[in-house]
């Protein structure tokens, strides 16, 4: 989908300012939300793509008002409503009032250190050889699904040159939305800024981007 979060080549927000020796975190509570929402995940049901798919799903007013770990609180309270963690009565309570869904596991403290190593791959093997070919041309797809989606507003309908050939990797697209991994084959994607942001570019610029093997034809 087309969503809040897809700000490349947007105007109208100001520049990029990244705070110089900025901390991992502003504030003691954003501690407590990246824990809160690792520790919910752990819950089995759901995974990486749905959650980002939620987070992407947020209102853009509520979206652009957030700071990062709100948005991160916002679509957690999404996916334990939509789970049948949490309830609207639970909500407006500001604690558990009626029968919530039981997870599948439960995530220990004394097992966070080995799980967050672990991390969870999403590189899987393909037996069908590679479509396309590093140094070969391709355009990218221009669609405006509904759904998730991993390909930028900005990448859509250009011609690059792949970069690089990768295994396969479970596809977003379909796995936000519980229809399966389904992976594909990733490329790496090289675009010209002239490509990408028209006339008056920056002709030094370039832009890659990591695509999906669906994303792209023959240019």
């Amino acid at each position: 989908m087309n969503g809040p979060q897809d700000l490349g080549g947007q105007m109208g927000f100001g520049p990029v300012a990244p705070e110089k020796e900025e901390p991992l975190f502003h504030a003691d509570w954003e501690k407590r939300a990246l824990g809160v929402t690792l520790a919910a995940g752990a819950f089995g049901a759901w995974n990486l793509d749905e959650s980002r798919h939620a987070r992407e799903s947020l209102h853009p007013a509520v979206y652009y008002a957030a700071t990062y770990y709100e948005i991160w609180t916002r679509a957690l309270e999404v996916l334990l409503t939509r789970h049948g963690f949490l309830s609207e009565a639970d909500l407006a309570a500001g604690e558990a009032v009626d029968d919530a869904a039981t997870p599948k596991r439960v995530l220990k403290a004394a097992d966070v250190p080995a799980v967050l190593a672990k991390g969870g791959p999403c590189d899987r093997p393909l037996a069908a050889p590679a479509r396309f070919r590093a140094g070969e041309r391709v355009r990218t797809k221009n669609f405006n699904p509904t759904g998730h989606t991993r390909l930028p507003r900005y990448a859509r309908g250009k011609i690059g040159t792949v970069e690089a050939v990768h295994d396969g990797f479970v596809l977003p697209d379909s796995n936000a939305h519980g229809r399966g991994e389904n992976p594909e084959r990733l490329y790496t994607v090289v675009f010209d800024g002239s490509e990408v942001w028209g006339e008056g570019a920056d002709p030094t610029l370039t832009v890659s981007i990591d695509a999906w093997e669906s994303y792209l034809e023959r240019a």
